[in-house]
């Protein structure tokens, strides 16, 4: 009798599961396409002249072993950039930072956003409505935590660096929630 009882549980949380799952494959999808779609419209690009490497900071891909980024990389920075952490909101050193200049990824110091776009989401992370190009980042679909959420990572290193939601402000009204540790912060006049 007990057995069948704890089967009949598992198996009402695996349709529970399940449930979620379809249910929140959907937005994810529509959060790519935004990002997509808002990329390929706001963002600058080659055609006109706005998106060069040394304005972007990108140049050819890093590829280093798990190794070489336990390395060069701090035990929290190697955490969230190489294996898709998260740290506790409101404790990063930039979710709350006003300086003008350019967050570079801490990884390859990619140029991945700039101060001009940076905003208060009130999430406790750096939050930006569009990062500096649409050759700085990429996005992958992450299934993590019984959710589906568009993943936001390097383009050059392929560092974690947060996730991209679409409650952000005008005019692309999308958030890019990024995590404090996976930035560094260079001041100065964004280009």
């Amino acid at each position: 009798m007990q057995r069948k009882w704890i089967l009949s549980i598992l198996l009402l949380a695996l349709l529970i599961l399940c449930a979620l799952w379809a249910a929140s494959a959907t937005p994810a999808k529509a959060v790519k396409q935004a990002v997509n779609s808002v990329i390929n419209d706001t963002i600058p690009t080659d055609e006109n002249a706005k998106d060069t490497k040394e304005e972007t900071g990108m140049s050819d891909r890093v590829v280093k072993t798990d190794a070489e980024w336990q390395k060069i990389l701090t035990p929290e920075q190697y955490r969230v950039l190489r294996r898709k952490g998260t740290e506790p909101a409101f404790t990063g050193r930039y979710h709350d930072y006003k300086e003008k200049g350019v967050y570079r990824c801490a990884g390859c110091r990619n140029a991945l956003f700039g101060s001009e776009t940076k905003f208060d989401s009130g999430t406790g992370w750096p939050s930006f409505w569009a990062p500096l190009s649409q050759k700085s980042i990429r996005t992958a679909t992450d299934q993590g935590f019984f959710m589906t959420r568009t993943e936001v990572l390097c383009a050059r290193c392929d560092g974690h660096l947060g996730h991209v939601f679409e409650d952000g402000p005008p005019p692309t009204k999308l958030r890019y929630c990024i995590n404090s540790v996976a930035l560094d912060f260079e001041p100065g006049n964004v280009k």
